[in-house]
């Protein structure tokens, strides 16, 4: 498993999930994806065999579901304020340990931080199985 991670995330997570023993992720930025549209870079991910790391669930969700059998999703969802390097480790961190071993194929897994500081993981497909 690879994971590609949008620049809306920070770098740091790319080099996180290679530390982790995922040697092939990457952030947009490394790959010169900076500023391309979001189904541009679903297309890239979906290709590429990557599973895509972002905090837009609202842009991504509706694109990976038109993409049968694509390598998955991770959506950070954080509360409005919350947001910060620290929190996005320890979100990508659960997801990675929600995924490891089992993989995400055509599915997505949302860890959100709520505004009283609770974290709610979600894993689903997009067709509801």
């Amino acid at each position: 498993m690879k994971f590609l991670i949008d620049e809306c995330l920070s770098p740091s997570l790319a080099t996180m999930a290679r530390a982790r023993g995922y040697p092939l992720s990457t952030h947009v930025t490394w790959l010169g994806l900076r500023s391309r549209q979001d189904w541009a870079l679903i297309r890239r991910a979906t290709d590429g065999g990557y599973v895509t790391v972002t905090n837009d669930r609202a842009d991504f969700v509706p694109l990976i579901e038109r993409e049968p059998g694509h390598p998955g999703l991770v959506c950070i969802n954080v509360a409005h304020g919350l947001m910060s390097l620290d929190v996005q480790r320890r979100l990508f961190d659960l997801a990675i340990m929600q995924i490891a071993g089992t993989g995400l194929t055509g599915q997505i897994l949302e860890i959100a931080l709520t505004s009283d500081m609770t974290v709610r993981i979600d894993r689903y497909s997009p067709d509801g199985t």
